[in-house]
């Protein structure tokens, strides 16, 4: 789908619009931070140039965009320690909570952009060797004797959480299913995992470069752009028959753009996510976006799958995180108890 740069102007929604005319008063050129995770490096690549012509254009600024990159979790904690992010772009709504403990970013903030603060989805899904030699096809078969799996470590990053709670989530809704039952499912799992790196990037370089494992529990778009650019005769992607609905969110840095003068330009920023184009690059680099048409259009990319929501099951990502990834709490019974 190719837009006419006008078109998008008049697309982009009214806050950012309202931003725009703010910012015009403006003659400095900016320096801007997006803090995110680690596969989205690439997206966000392509994001800032596209969004930095706009901007240019608009205002007659041009933006010097900076990126940083990392496990969700500890990217979250720099913000909190100091890293001067203007908006910061993570795995999950949990690590924008606990900046917003550091009174960085204002209570409230999934309300500031639509969907929640989250312009695009992804699932979990398995990557495989070429020919599927373990025949792996859903959750069940990775606890199975013999299964080497490459996750991350749900400590650190923010795709392990959403896989862990995954496979949470697929043992509750077995029959009979139940938390306990539950735990010793994720349990079993844990203990066929052959490496936990910090982050998906490095778990993926851990299995498709280093070629170690059986199967890789990660992104739908991390499993999509590596068959991509990796060749397809290498690996296989498995659906299971039920997966978590992962939402990354967003979120401007409050305390950040008050003070730097850059709240309009983030605002812009966030908006152009929305945005027809915004949404067909997340598209192009495998995320799920949220604009329907966009969506429609790229409905052979994404084989349609039964999920969940961690609000349906897991009470939200406060009681979530409280229940299973802060210290002392069932992960870390989990992980120390596996071998």
């Amino acid at each position: 789908m190719k837009l006419q740069f006008k078109a998008l102007i008049s697309a982009v929604l009214m806050t950012g619009s309202v931003a725009f005319t703010a910012t015009t008063t403006q003659a400095a050129d900016r320096d801007f931070l997006n803090v995110s995770y680690d596969a989205t490096r690439e997206f966000y690549d392509e994001f800032n140039q596209s969004f930095g012509a706009y901007w240019k254009q608009r205002t007659g600024n041009t933006v010097k965009f900076k990126q940083s990159h990392g496990g969700s979790g500890k990217q979250a904690r720099s913000v909190v320690d100091g890293l001067k992010g203007d908006v910061v772009t993570l795995a999950l709504a949990n690590d924008i909570e606990e900046i917003v403990k550091s009174g960085q970013i204002q209570s409230g903030w999934q309300k500031e952009f639509p969907n929640n603060s989250a312009p695009y989805t992804s699932t979990i899904v398995f990557m495989v060797r070429k020919g599927n030699p373990k025949q792996i096809k859903d959750w069940s078969d990775l606890t199975k004797p013999g299964v080497q799996i490459i996750t991350p470590n749900p400590k650190t990053g923010g795709l392990p959480r959403w896989v862990y709670l995954s496979a949470w989530g697929y043992a509750l809704k077995q029959p009979n299913g139940s938390d306990a039952k539950a735990q010793d499912f994720v349990g079993k799992l844990y203990r066929n995992v052959k490496v936990m790196d910090s982050a998906a990037r490095a778990s993926m370089t851990t299995f498709a470069e280093r070629g170690i494992g059986d199967v890789l529990l990660t992104w739908e778009n991390e499993a999509l752009v590596t068959q991509k650019t990796l060749g397809k005769n290498k690996f296989d992607i498995i659906y299971p028959s039920i997966s978590i609905l992962t939402e990354p969110s967003v979120a401007i840095v409050d305390r950040t753009v008050e003070k730097n003068g850059n709240k309009w330009l983030a605002k812009g920023y966030i908006n152009y996510l929305y945005s027809p184009l915004g949404q067909e690059m997340a598209a192009k680099h495998f995320y799920r976006p949220r604009n329907p048409q966009v969506l429609a259009q790229y409905s052979a990319q994404f084989p349609k799958i039964k999920t969940f929501t961690i609000d349906e099951v897991f009470g939200g990502w406060a009681k979530a995180q409280k229940t299973h990834f802060v210290n002392g709490a069932i992960f870390d019974q989990i992980y120390n108890t596996r071998k």
